[in-house]
């Protein structure tokens, strides 16, 4: 089933007409053409650019609709996957939503969540990163192993679908990812990073862990970002340069995909990297004082080519400014264009910290096996 999240006010839609099978990109009814990125730069519009409050849709998808399967394409599948993919190339954004299970993370907790790190790399920012030994383990919430998987789920669905509306093989990135599950007392590429932001505190930039800061926001560097939170406050910028507030819609149980930059890479700007922007002015009234929000980064191996062989093979013209790059070069060139600012993390906050990341993911329901 597809189902379109409408925001507050209400905007006239015009029906989704791309075919699951596009043309290639001389035609203009399909795909973006890659004379919009023809560099690995881009151009950052200004955050007080129209908002998108005035009501475009974000299309969401059950993610039982677009997981891979054996078999011939049904019409849950290319409804979704043709829903999914137009969303990115129109707002450079789409809600996944999760199955539902009869208990919750918190309650499914417990101990024996081994396998796992969680570190710290600023106040208010915890990053966890599955494969690694128990003792390694430190204080890491006992839901955080379930929210791997499950994000991480989500996350390759997300990946098989882009491909599968690109004329590819839904596989074709599945190189670029750590073999799941990962090899014994292998740390995991992709991190889960939870969040807090306060009204003081929130700068518009760190508005889910772990992204690029540039100009005027944020981009992921990896191959894409699935956020849940318990408030909205996620600004994302369209294809024209307008903001919006993307999770003003979102529950439980909803996540909001976020392209990056190494996606980008990958397709030859065909699925251009996401900027957005944390924004506290919808935190007002929320039980924690402020926005808690866990995002899974899925993270190309280190050790992986981005190559864009593939999208020319399937009949796309790319600009020659992209090359095959390995992951681990294409990373530090990214991180070497911005500074990064850390703080010490106290005890104390810390423990408060967890407590809203337990609140949250309390009231977040799992999808089913």
């Amino acid at each position: 089933m597809v189902m379109v999240m409408m925001h507050q006010h209400h905007h006239s839609t015009a029906p989704l007409t791309h075919p699951i099978n596009p043309p290639p990109p001389s035609s203009v009814s399909a795909l973006r053409s890659p004379s919009t990125s023809t560099s690995n730069t881009q151009q950052f519009p200004s955050i007080g650019s129209p908002s998108f409050e005035h009501g475009l849709p974000l299309a969401q998808v059950k993610l039982s609709d677009i997981v891979p399967y054996d078999g011939a394409p049904v019409g849950p599948y290319l409804r979704a996957v043709e829903a999914f993919s137009v969303s990115l190339m129109r707002h450079n954004a789409a809600v996944i939503e999760l199955g539902v299970k009869t208990r919750a993370v918190a309650q499914n907790g417990g101990g024996g969540t081994g396998g796992a790190v969680l570190g710290k790399s600023g106040r208010g920012v915890y990053t966890y990163r599955a494969g690694r030994s128990l003792g390694d383990m430190g204080s890491s919430p006992p839901c955080m192993t379930e929210v791997f998987r499950c994000m991480g789920r989500a996350a390759r669905a997300a990946l098989c679908a882009i491909a599968r509306h690109l004329r590819l093989r839904s596989d074709v990135f599945d190189h670029l990812l750590d073999d799941n599950p990962l090899p014994v007392n292998q740390a995991s590429s992709s991190v889960v990073v939870a969040t807090f932001s306060n009204t003081t505190s929130q700068n518009g930039k760190g508005a889910i862990g772990g992204g690029k800061l540039v100009t005027n926001g944020e981009v992921e560097k990896g191959l894409l970002t699935l956020v849940s939170s318990d408030a909205p406050g996620l600004k994302v910028c369209d294809p024209n340069g307008c903001w919006y507030l993307a999770d003003s819609g979102l529950t439980p149980g909803d996540l909001l995909l976020l392209t990056g930059k190494a996606l980008s890479h990958a397709t030859a700007g065909l699925r251009p990297a996401a900027i957005y922007w944390g924004s506290a002015d919808n935190y007002v009234g929320t039980t924690c004082g402020g926005r808690t929000s866990l995002a899974f980064r899925l993270i190309p191996q280190s050790n992986a080519i981005l190559d864009c062989s593939p999208i020319t093979a399937s009949g796309h013209v790319i600009p020659q400014s992209y090359v095959p790059i390995p992951v681990s070069q294409f990373m530090d060139d990214l991180s070497s264009e911005e500074d990064m600012l850390c703080s010490n993390t106290d005890n104390a906050y810390a423990k408060s910290f967890f407590c809203k990341v337990l609140m949250l993911w309390g009231l977040f329901w799992f999808c089913a096996e």
